[in-house]
């Protein structure tokens, strides 16, 4: 901050004259304090992705290096309860900017990034008899009614922008049209095609930067921009900084890779060079933001909070190991427990929130709304619905409690976690998690943990004390009725005893074996894949003799349903669990030409099989892919093997 001229009395009366100038002088500056009071505080709100609890030095991390996190933690208050509303990106993001749980808004699965439209959420109508339950299909887009955080504070005078993931839903449903004016790099992106330029973001109009820019660097620097030119102009700003960093695809700067796999240790379990990469980066980037908030001489006038989507990913594989460790939390991203939905949080306000503190309160995501409308001084509109609690006046040492009780319903099993459809509720120490339909007999089953004495969720009590089962499950039962969520129920169609045929193989084309719910064809020079269920794929094993990242390139026209999908293994790791990267798929039947980057596959491992999955809704028989050609090249284009039909 620039140094404020400051007025001794003395000098003053000699230099202007003493009640004349006291009586000239006094009103302007009486004034100008005024209206330094009445001035709207900046917000930044910096979103980390899948970024886990224990993913920095301020919470504990021995491993990765966030000097900046713990300079903004020693700026304000460090939150240890802090908890995202859903263990996924999407739902927690929409908690975020409407202030509503995800199950009320009917958007609890990260699927906004398929081209499908959904805007209403229902329940299964029916499922295979391998499954013990009926579970809810999800939204795909947040939709514009919704009276988001950047709506809010445009109503009153606030510059408002969004630099990074948003997740929401494709156009009309971009930033631009929920209440943030500048938006980069735009779309809907669940993570960056590519971190590094040629970022491959044609469908959002992003344009590529200079070869091996970094993404969330280049938004930084754009993020700096906004912050300058509203300085400039002395109007408040809300900028909301979602960085993509540290979701897949996993891609570092190979100088930090070397320096983190130089500080591997046996007994640390967090020990991902090139997760160790990404998230100084991304702590590199809090940095330049701090020092520019400093540099433009508003850090007394600028709030700065400090979140993260998820928990951290623990079901991918990235150099041999898992991306981060949340121990002692259980589990991580896409699981119901600790390691899923209690992540980092910190909040900065000068002169309100103490420096070098710490909090052990409940928070939720959906706090955030509430919270930033009185920090900016906007009253919701009449008669809007907000599950969230405003935090001001604890943030302002005026009260002690914030939540009685914390609650998410995360209805969906995840094969890669082991997550079974459920709800869990905080309420002190105790957290209850109900299972739906998942006993013998398809009644619900229960988990009870006391996390004071065990954080990691290892001790299940839910026998020893079963009415505080009770008394915790009519909490569910109630705030489940009071958010209208939709809830898994028992599948009549179960059957325990059901044995799953062996799938009918055909006979190989042209190297390629279809596996699941297709037929394939050759015939007119084109590869085509009749889709006959759901999740058609086909694999081969005939790949070229190749170690470390590739790409599958390839011209091709469907008319299946749902999203695409490359999957990859290695000959020393041959499971496809995790190993994928998604494609927005074109259903209009025409040609496309597709470049997906295969970034994750480790440097030191053979390429073993490619998996390609066309579509992922089901099919009738009557819909078809057809390929005119695949290549496996290099990341710069070297070509290592091909197709043609």
């Amino acid at each position: 901050m620039k140094n404020k001229k400051t007025y001794d009395r003395r000098n003053f009366i000699k230099t202007i004259g003493k009640c004349a100038a006291a009586s000239l002088f006094a009103s302007p500056l009486l004034a100008l304090s005024k209206i330094n009071k009445k001035r709207k505080p900046n917000i930044i709100f910096i979103l980390a992705d899948d970024m886990g609890w224990m993913d920095s030095t301020p919470y504990g991390s021995r491993f990765y290096e966030t000097p900046n996190i713990e300079k903004l933690a020693k700026m304000g208050m460090r939150f240890t309860s802090a908890y995202a509303a859903n263990p996924l990106c999407s739902p927690t993001r929409a908690s975020i900017i409407t202030g509503q749980y995800p199950c009320r808004i009917g958007l609890t699965t990260p699927a906004c990034h398929v081209d499908t439209v959904r805007t209403n959420t229902f329940l299964q109508t029916s499922a295979p008899p391998t499954s013990k339950r009926l579970e809810p299909v999800t939204k795909t887009r947040l939709q514009l009614e919704y009276y988001t955080t950047g709506e809010a504070l445009k109503s009153v005078g606030y510059a408002t922008a969004l630099f990074g993931k948003w997740h929401l839903g494709w156009k009309p449903f971009e930033p631009p049209n929920q209440g943030f004016d500048v938006n980069e790099p735009g779309g809907s992106y669940p993570g960056p095609p590519s971190y590094f330029s040629p970022y491959h973001m044609e469908r959002s109009g992003f344009k590529d930067g200079p070869k091996g820019e970094q993404i969330d660097e280049r938004l930084t620097e754009s993020a700096i921009s906004f912050m300058k030119k509203n300085v400039k102009k002395d109007k408040p700003f809300f900028l909301n900084f979602w960085n993509f960093d540290v979701h897949a695809p996993y891609q570092g700067k190979e100088k930090l890779i070397n320096k983190y796999e130089k500080k591997i240790e046996i007994d640390d379990a967090q020990n991902c060079p090139t997760m160790g990469s990404m998230i100084e980066t991304l702590d590199n980037c809090v940095g330049e933001i701090l020092d520019n908030v400093k540099k433009l001489g508003i850090e007394n006038e600028t709030i700065i909070i400090f979140f993260s989507d998820n928990g951290g990913n623990m079901y991918d594989t990235v150099n041999g190991t898992t991306p981060t460790s949340n121990y002692p939390l259980r589990g991580g991203k896409a699981t119901i427990y600790e390691g899923g939905t209690r992540v980092p949080m910190i909040v900065v306000w000068p002169g309100v929130v103490k420096p070098d503190t710490v909090s052990d309160v409940m928070i939720s995501s959906v706090d955030f709304y509430p919270t930033i409308l009185d920090m900016a001084g906007v009253k919701p509109k009449p008669n809007q619905i907000i599950d969230g609690i405003d935090l001001v006046s604890f943030l302002k040492g005026k009260s002690k409690k914030v939540h009685e009780e914390i609650f998410c319903h995360f209805p969906h099993t995840v094969s890669a976690t082991k997550n079974i459809a459920s709800t869990s509720v905080r309420k002190g120490d105790w957290k209850l998690i109900k299972f739906y339909a998942d006993n013998s007999d398809q009644t619900d089953r229960y988990e009870l943990y006391n996390l004071k004495k065990d954080i990691g969720e290892k001790n299940n009590l839910a026998k020893k004390y079963p009415e505080i089962v009770r008394k915790l499950d009519k909490l569910i039962v109630r705030h489940l009725k009071k958010t209208n969520a939709i809830v898994p129920i028992a599948n009549p169609k179960y059957d325990p005893d059901y044995v799953q045929p062996p799938p009918v193989i055909s006979k190989p084309v042209h190297g390629w074996q279809a596996q699941h719910s297709c037929e394939l064809h050759a015939a007119d020079g084109q590869l085509e894949v009749k889709v006959t269920g759901a999740d058609p794929y086909f694999v081969t094993k005939n790949v070229p003799q190749c170690t470390g990242p590739i790409k599958l390139h390839f011209q091709m026209k469907a008319d299946v349903g749902g999203d695409g999908r490359i999957y990859w293994n290695t000959k020393e790791d041959k499971s496809f669990l995790g190993n994928f990267e998604s494609f927005a798929l074109n259903h209009d039947k025409q040609w496309h030409e597709y470049i997906v980057d295969l970034p994750k596959i480790p440097r030191k491992q053979n390429l073993n099989e490619i998996r390609i999955d066309p579509g992922d809704n089901p099919g009738n028989g009557e819909n078809t892919a057809l390929f005119d050609w695949i290549r496996i090249e290099t990341p710069t284009g070297k070509l290592l093997k091909e197709w043609k039909f």
